[in-house]
């Protein structure tokens, strides 16, 4: 269990460093020869200075970023996150794969806001406050 906590508070300062700007704390979390893909572009970044380099040069750097929910245990963990950029949003999540204490594999995935469809008004309340 204190393991996962520790991890807990690792991810946690992980988030809030992306969030700050801080590239150095951002990627702390991340073994050296760690693995992140982009499935929806076919894109896997090799090692951690890559990836930070990827990250320090991304021409839209975000405006706004904001976690809503983490959950995990174990080697296993998944944020669900939105980040605006040049404002535009993105609903992202992120599934980290720890060996240890540091970050081994992660996966992204991003998706557009889109408009409810209105046939399924009758079923589904909106959560305005997310977009």
């Amino acid at each position: 269990m204190s393991d996962d906590r520790a991890i807990r508070r690792a991810i946690d300062a992980h988030w809030a460093a992306s969030a700050a700007g801080d590239q150095q704390a951002e990627h702390a979390i991340y073994h050296d020869d760690a693995l992140c893909e982009y499935p929806q572009s076919g894109e896997v970044i090799h090692g951690r200075a890559n990836l930070q380099a990827l990250r320090s040069h991304h021409p839209g750097k975000p405006s706004g970023f904001q976690v809503r929910r983490i959950t995990g245990g174990g080697s296993l963990w998944v944020t669900e996150y939105m980040i605006h950029y040049e404002g535009k949003l993105a609903f992202t999540v992120s599934i980290m794969e720890f060996v240890g204490d540091k970050v081994a594999h992660e996966t992204q995935y991003f998706a557009d806001p889109f408009d409810a469809p209105g046939w399924r008004a009758q079923w589904v309340t909106t959560s305005r406050g997310l977009r």
